[in-house]
């Protein structure tokens, strides 16, 4: 079983700055697991990694797609196997790095993906009746059939949505419930799956002077950009938090200062999502920073520890 390090949480609990740390310790090479730092010409936004970050570690599923292009997660599933063969060969321990927990668990657990069909005439009728009645009726759809997707998966996220409500159409079973019966696979890797948080006083604040950052760095000029390049709300780079709301106020729907108040509330809500997933996951190590006084060398003597303890490091 070859050797696979996780380092998830919430966003901007601070993954990024421990994952370059511990890959200098265990000679480490990194592979994002998020849906939106995969994407060119969205930096400020998506708080991508940049090169002088990375101190010579090298980053996997950065900067590879175009804004038109659509990213999902089987490709990232597909993706993300070859870069892991990249990182065996080179002798290095790969660490999946991101918040984007379904993602995490497709290559752990190697969900399959490829037996699921498609209904295009329902998912025509879901699409027509989202763009009639509007993202939050789309989403009440799944309250009664699944319970677990309605919680797990934000209104905004149309696409998922419609597939939950698609395989229920398909399967007279929730999807959440097939997720969980994959889930009880065995991972075919040696891993340790660590989950980064911090209090939750302290991480909201963290969000919220991090939001406030992006707009001082530019984040207005960088969805200006991507407005004038042809990016539209309907595109699958343009969910993500910061820009949706930022195309709002350039289509005039909402003034500056609501669109910057909507994307530290979402935001939150965002983090607390993410939390909530990462609870319902099996063999998780957390590593809550306010019980390491902040101190980054002690979580990584915890980590390698750890390591130490799976075989996964010698």
């Amino acid at each position: 079983m070859k050797p696979l390090v996780i380092l998830a949480g919430p966003t901007a609990v601070g993954k990024t700055a421990l994952s370059i740390k511990l890959a200098k310790k265990i000679n480490g090479a990194v592979i994002s697991a998020d849906s939106m730092q995969v994407y060119k010409h969205m930096d400020i936004g998506s708080a991508k990694v940049m090169p002088e970050e990375m101190k010579g570690i090298p980053h996997y599923l950065i900067d590879v797609l175009e804004p038109s292009e659509e990213f999902n997660i089987v490709r990232f599933q597909q993706m993300a196997k070859e870069v892991l063969q990249q990182i065996y060969a080179a002798g290095q321990i790969p660490i999946i790095a991101g918040g984007t927990g379904f993602y995490i668990q497709s290559l752990l657990y190697d969900i399959d993906f490829s037996k699921e069909e498609s209904d295009t005439a329902y998912r025509t009728e879901l699409t027509a009746f989202a763009k009639e009645y509007g993202a939050h009726a789309l989403h009440e759809k799944l309250k009664e059939i699944d319970p677990v997707s309605y919680e797990t998966i934000h209104e905004n996220n149309i696409k998922r949505v419609i597939r939950a409500l698609e395989f229920y159409h398909q399967n007279h079973t929730p999807i959440s419930a097939h997720n969980e019966k994959e889930h009880q696979k065995t991972s075919p890797y040696r891993f340790a799956y660590f989950v980064l948080t911090d209090e939750r006083e302290k991480l909201y604040r963290r969000i919220d002077q991090r939001v406030d950052l992006m707009m001082e760095q530019g984040l207005l000029t960088e969805v200006k950009t991507l407005y004038d390049m042809g990016c539209r709300k309907d595109m699958v780079s343009m969910q993500g938090l910061g820009y949706k709301e930022i195309l709002d106020y350039l289509d005039g729907s909402c003034s500056l200062e609501e669109a910057v108040y909507v994307i530290k509330r979402e935001t939150r809500h965002f983090a607390k999502r993410q939390l909530t997933w990462f609870r319902r996951e099996k063999d998780v190590i957390w590593l809550d920073k306010s019980e390491f006084n902040d101190r980054e060398d002690q979580m990584l003597q915890k980590m390698t520890d750890v390591l130490h303890e799976k075989g996964i490091i010698q």
